[in-house]
């Protein structure tokens, strides 16, 4: 990639040609314009569960008791 490179910037510059890495300026100053906005609908309230109906759906499980291991 240096001097002699006909796709690098750096070679295009030294060739003096133009291309897709090294594009020619505009003459003409680009014009910005507003991005149309999205009007938001109606969106449907999420229902929740509370805690006492999530417990209530949930299996309880047995606990088991974690022994420690025997140091050796």
């Amino acid at each position: 990639m240096g001097k002699g490179d006909q796709k690098s910037t750096k070679g295009k510059r030294v060739r003096g040609s133009y291309g897709k890495t090294r594009p020619r300026k505009s003459p003409q100053p680009i014009a910005v314009t507003e991005k149309p906005t999205m009007v938001k609908t109606e969106t449907k309230p999420k229902t929740t569960k509370s805690k006492a109906e999530k417990a209530e759906e949930s299996e309880e499980k047995p606990k088991v008791k974690r022994s420690k291991k025997a140091e050796e």
